[in-house]
């Protein structure tokens, strides 16, 4: 099933589907690709919108740009508990457990693994791995929030974390996500334009949280190196607009807002 497919059931579907449901269970079962390598011209234009050099191996969050359609699938078929329209994306762990190249035939799985609380929904982890040759080679964890009302007390808020080192401010197009829809196939509307992005509560498109991930990661001197990186989707940003990135060289984050009060990323890499 295509990607254009998965996004129209999952419109279709939603409305019959409520989140919080007590006995709530998962799908069972993992979905496949077969094995094959990154399509060269989607690739570079991937490498041209985040930031990555033209050359060289294959960017550590390129694989969840590859797996992101059958995660669709899975989130759209009618077992899957949880509406996928309004589902936001909130944390992700990679582990590259090698270098991966653009030649690499790389087989992909993805399954869910746990529903969890959360003080403002249901939260499921969606697994994705890639493996080559029968060897797991990249692996990722990721976050999806359905809000709900919940009785699930909130923590307490900790003490705001002083800001980073601002080492670059960007300026981010209107048509931002547009062009990272093209070049990785999430077409979720909420990214396209205002208008769309508005019959779900936002005031603007707003930029795809992987693409924040992915730029902060393309300014790593050398993003080869990373074997590990966690980010949790804090705010979004709307586009077009002005965000700052800051790094410590462990950690990274951006801001937005006239003197950077709003977070709208943190992250650490190793």
């Amino acid at each position: 099933m295509s990607l254009a497919l998965s996004l129209a059931r999952g419109a279709v579907t939603s409305p019959f589907k409520r989140a919080g449901r007590p006995g709530a269970t998962l799908p069972a079962g993992r979905l496949r690709l077969p094995a094959a390598p990154a399509a060269p011209g989607r690739l570079a234009a991937y490498r041209t919108i985040c930031g990555f050099p033209a050359t060289g191996p294959l960017p550590v969050t390129y694989p969840h740009v590859l797996a992101f359609p059958l995660a669709m699938r899975l989130m759209t078929r009618r077992d899957f508990p949880l509406p996928v329209t309004g589902l936001v994306h909130t944390w992700i762990e990679i582990t590259a457990h090698r270098t991966l190249r653009p030649e690499d035939s790389l087989e992909l799985t993805v399954y869910a693994q746990e529903l969890s609380l959360h003080r403002r929904g249901t939260e499921v982890t969606v697994v994705t791995e890639a493996r080559l040759a029968g060897e797991l080679v990249w692996e990722s964890r990721s976050g999806y929030l359905s809000r709900h009302a919940t009785r699930t007390e909130a923590p307490a808020p900790g003490k705001p974390s002083a800001p980073l080192p601002t080492v670059a401010e960007w300026r981010l197009p209107g048509n931002l996500g547009r062009r990272y829809a093209a070049a990785s196939g999430d077409r979720n509307p909420i990214h396209l334009h205002p208008l769309t992005a508005r019959l779900f509560g936002f005031p603007r498109a707003i930029a795809h949280g992987m693409w924040t991930v992915a730029r902060c990661l393309a300014e790593i001197p050398d993003p080869a190196t990373l074997r590990t990186v966690r980010a949790d989707f804090r705010a979004p940003v709307l586009l077009p607009g002005t965000v700052t990135y800051a790094t410590d060289g462990a950690a990274f984050e951006l801001r937005g807002g006239e003197h950077g009060e709003r977070l709208h990323l943190t992250g650490t890499t190793g």
